[in-house]
């Protein structure tokens, strides 16, 4: 089953569900959670049918389309377009509601529709995201996920996620690295056969043998030389700003990057609307949209679906092979 999150409600995610289910066809049952008046209101917009049941929770279903709000939002003043507290309130009940059904199930694909971080934790849900609202909720501690990027070029995993760019280098442990590794390998293995990853440096030069910068000497360098030992392909500390370059020209078709902007930036420079966001680690597989809340294009049927379209493929494939 495919459960979808429609993230924040005055966010692109309700609209973007509703665009999709109209040009797609779901082939396996799927649960949209969340404000349902939204649903219908895009329906509307783009002159849809409505195309779910409302059910009052989330189930295992055997086929069909099903909208599931959680209990306490009917009536919930929403601003489409608009951030808001309200907003962040939906966005973090649904996660709640979709995480206690998912630690039953835990083959079901979670696919989410973007929130904003800083009206979910003024709503009193304190993360900075979904990777670390998933790992809290399934008890994972939040250095044992890992967060990846699919491409149609080249994947990406992050050894550190959403802290200041100052904390970084304290954050980079041998063990850290090792896990997204081993993490990276184990996920890429379910849908290529030659997986070979790369692993940049932390420092200008990947630390110009030491002179820059001692992280690559004294933390990535053991930790790569470990990871082979285990037999996980991987190279590497190279300097980020060719290791991307040779990604792309077919090199290595995985780079582990230190932190957020180094791995991100590149990314989307070549992808941004194509990629898939997912969660590593977790004991459930969680796709999402490589994009945020997009306020400015809400309610004006512009903004892409493609992301959204390769988070459902990649869930589908997951699927498929479960069976």
């Amino acid at each position: 089953m495919l459960i979808y999150t429609m993230g924040d409600p005055c966010g692109i995610g309700p609209e973007l569900i509703v665009r999709f289910c109209r040009k797609n066809r779901v082939e396996y049952p799927l649960v949209i959670v969340g404000v349902e008046e939204v649903l219908a209101l895009y329906c509307k917009k783009n002159k849809i049918k409505k195309f779910w049941q409302r059910v009052d929770s989330i189930e295992k279903r055997e086929k069909g389309i099903f909208c599931v709000e959680p209990k306490g939002l009917s009536g919930i003043n929403l601003r489409l377009g608009e951030p808001s507290v309200e907003g962040g309130f939906v966005a973090g009940k649904s996660l709640e509601l979709v995480c206690d059904y998912l630690k039953i199930d835990k083959r079901s694909v979670l696919i989410t529709g973007p929130l904003n971080k800083a009206t979910l934790q003024e709503a009193g849900f304190n993360f900075a995201g979904h990777t670390e609202f998933l790992a809290s909720a399934f008890n994972v501690p939040f250095e044992r996920v890992c967060m990846h990027f699919w491409s149609p070029s080249f994947g990406v995993s992050l050894v550190t996620t959403h802290p200041p760019l100052s904390l970084v280098p304290s954050l980079i442990t041998i063990d850290r690295i090792i896990r997204c590794l081993s993490l990276t390998f184990q996920f890429q293995q379910m849908f290529n056969k030659d997986v070979l990853i790369g692993v940049c440096g932390l420092n200008p030069h990947a630390g110009e043998q030491g002179k820059i910068g001692r992280e690559e000497i004294e933390i990535i360098k053991p930790a790569i030389k470990e990871a082979r030992n285990k037999g996980i392909p991987c190279d590497g500390p190279f300097p980020a700003d060719t290791l991307f370059y040779r990604a792309k020209h077919g090199d290595y078709n995985v780079v582990l990057a230190m932190y957020h902007d180094q791995g991100l930036g590149p990314l989307k420079l070549l992808h941004f609307g194509q990629s898939v966001n997912i969660t590593l680690g977790l004991p459930i597989l969680r796709c999402s949209v490589d994009h945020g809340t997009a306020y400015d294009l809400v309610g004006k049927g512009v903004a892409s679906l493609t992301s959204l379209e390769e988070a459902f493929k990649l869930g589908i494939k997951y699927l498929k092979r479960s069976v």
